[in-house]
């Protein structure tokens, strides 16, 4: 659903100060030089711990605030995404993250001139978004191996993607396979699986592509079940991620679901657009359809 109308004008920028590129700290210069100022005003805030996004998104919706920017990753985007649901308030992107999940599915820009000539045309839709265990996340949630990866770069100072790279090849030869009793719609499954991604989008970031046929307002999350493949053929696959074929291989098999139900052997790792969280051993899937407005290219 796409709707080029906003109920305001009024511009609200949250920054993650520490996230990938270092052009947040000129930001006010170059919101003042490239937003068109004949139609919007602007206040600039930066965040400084984690869930400060959420707290001052809601701060803004409360404001009167037509468009919320997250200025960071894709966990600056989920936190400043859970407080706009069910509002009229639009998120809007400028992706500075480690791999801009969300912003590269909707083929938004990279570039913060272009990002923010995007806001200026304000062209909108409504987008599905998803919780576990009413934990939101709009993009990718997981459980497996990528939530274990997602703790360890969690923990790690170095940025980007050849960290998050270089911190998966060194753990993969050594992490085993989980048990997994999975519930889609009512029908119950059980899975051996190296990680289990629930896709609203399309990738993790960087362009890996877990499912290209995710649809991000299609009122479904897909299940990626991922098998593990063998060491000697992981070099062979990886590059399929980035080809936006790793879907056909036969380590993977998708299904699309409204709601899912994982039970496991032990609580441990989950993650949420890439931010590793600790969850129970049962835990629940559920998508909310066009519950989010959001700028599009």
């Amino acid at each position: 659903m796409i709707d080029k109308q906003l109920p305001d004008k009024r511009i609200f920028f949250i920054v993650n100060p520490i996230s990938g590129s270092g052009k947040q700290r000129t930001i006010e210069a170059l919101i003042e030089k490239h937003l068109d100022l004949n139609l919007y005003s602007f206040k600039v805030v930066f965040t400084e711990y984690r869930g400060h996004a959420t707290e001052l998104a809601r701060e803004a919706v409360s404001g009167g605030a037509s468009i919320v920017v997250a200025v960071g990753g894709d966990g600056t985007v989920n936190e400043v995404g859970r407080a706009l649901v069910g509002t009229e308030t639009t998120l809007a992107i400028i992706p500075t993250g480690s791999g801009n999940g969300l912003a590269r599915h909707l083929g938004l820009p990279m570039n913060f001139r272009k990002a923010i000539n995007l806001i200026n045309r304000a062209k909108r839709m409504k987008i599905d978004t998803a919780t576990l265990n009413n934990q939101f996340f709009v993009s990718v949630a997981g459980v497996g191996f990528d939530a274990h990866i997602a703790r360890k770069f969690d923990k790690t100072t170095k940025r980007g993607f050849i960290s998050y790279f270089n911190i998966a090849t060194s753990s993969y030869r050594n992490y085993k396979p989980r048990s997994y009793k999975i519930s889609v719609d009512g029908r119950v499954i059980k899975r051996k699986a190296l990680l289990i991604s629930f896709a609203n989008s399309s990738q993790f970031g960087n362009n890996a592509t877990i499912d290209p046929g995710a649809k991000i307002d299609d009122g479904f999350i897909n299940v990626c079940i991922v098998r593990k493949i063998p060491f000697w053929k992981v070099a062979l696959i990886t590059p399929l991620f980035f080809m936006k074929k790793f879907d056909k291989t036969p380590f993977v098999e998708i299904i699309k679901a409204k709601e899912i139900i994982i039970n496991r052997k032990k609580g441990k790792f989950i993650h949420l657009d890439g931010d590793p969280e600790i969850e129970k051993k049962s835990f629940i899937i559920k998508v909310h359809p066009l519950s989010l407005y959001i700028i599009i290219p």
